[in-house]
């Protein structure tokens, strides 16, 4: 199936187990979320699917397309687009476009179009699972695409809003900062564990120096920056630079919402956290909202 079928202030936020009496859910509930399977069906509310950008035809190459339960022809909705952690099994992180969960949990399947853009291989020819693969292809695909999906689903390209986990978190900023056009298009940005310069890595200008550059094209925009020690990346690397962008700072404590392991959480490095109700998902949701506005 193709795409065409049918300055600033910060916050920090470590909300702790007694803070205002709330309580984490420690164990299993039937209230947590499950991320809907993707399929190859046409689009449709409520639905995951597998597309195919055209200039992709005949290859493994590859993104997903969930519209809200909400959803109807006609509307406009802003929209979450998301990038993968790497391959990792030791927290059962696949590297796929297909096992992704962070937007959904942010939005709980309704209000949002999510999307979920690959990291292309060298060659082009399938998405890579570990790191970026061809960086300059994986840019081209989300300039290519994103303004496709908007035009065919009533996408609202003035409420964008990028987020990830692990290497996606660092791909926020690794690609959609990599210029000035890519960086254009966001609203907003969300990262949960890593975030692009706070370390180096084995791939060219993962270095702090360029990270910058690449920041600074937020112009201050708004970003949450959560994860199990979000204040440690203010304090080791953003306390000189809070003027980049609207920070807020989301310590999320993984150990207190889950008993690890338990069912696909093994590990508390893991894009599930928003799946279970606690304090910290209910204040992302919350800034989700404020800076992206209500849904029609």
């Amino acid at each position: 199936m193709t795409i065409f079928e049918p300055a600033i202030r910060w916050t920090a936020v470590s909300v702790c187990l007694a803070l205002a009496g709330a309580k984490l859910s420690a164990g299993p509930s039937e209230a947590d979320l499950v991320t809907p399977t993707m399929t190859s069906d046409a689009p449709a509310a409520g639905k995951r699917v597998r597309q195919v950008a055209p200039e992709y035809t005949g290859t493994e190459v590859y993104h997903s397309l969930y519209l809200p339960t909400d959803w109807k022809p006609g509307g406009r909705y802003p929209v979450i687009v998301e990038y993968t952690g790497n391959k990792f099994p030791a927290s059962n992180s696949s590297g796929e476009v297909k096992d992704a969960n962070l937007g959904y949990g942010l939005s709980g399947g309704t209000g949002y179009i999510w999307v979920v853009l690959p990291c292309v291989e060298v060659g082009r020819r399938a998405n890579a699972v570990t790191w970026w693969g061809d960086r300059d292809a994986t840019v081209a695909y989300c300039k290519d695409n994103l303004p496709r999906i908007c035009a065919a689903f009533g996408g609202d390209p003035d409420r964008m809003v990028v987020c990830g986990f692990s290497r996606g978190a660092i791909a926020t900023s690794y690609i959609g900062l990599a210029d000035d056009e890519i960086a254009a298009r966001w609203t907003a940005v969300i990262t949960h564990d890593h975030f692009d310069g706070q370390r180096s890595w084995n791939y060219p200008t993962s270095d702090r120096a360029s990270a910058l550059v690449r920041l600074a094209r937020l112009r201050g925009r708004p970003v949450l920056v959560c994860g199990q020690n979000a204040t440690q990346v203010r304090e080791q690397f953003l306390q000189n630079h809070l003027g980049l962008a609207q920070f807020t700072f989301l310590d999320v404590p993984m150990k207190a919402i889950f008993r690890i392991p338990e069912g696909n959480v093994i590990h508390p490095h893991t894009d599930l956290w928003l799946h279970r109700a606690s304090p910290q998902r209910d204040q992302a949701r919350a800034w989700l909202k404020n800076v992206a506005g209500d849904p029609p």
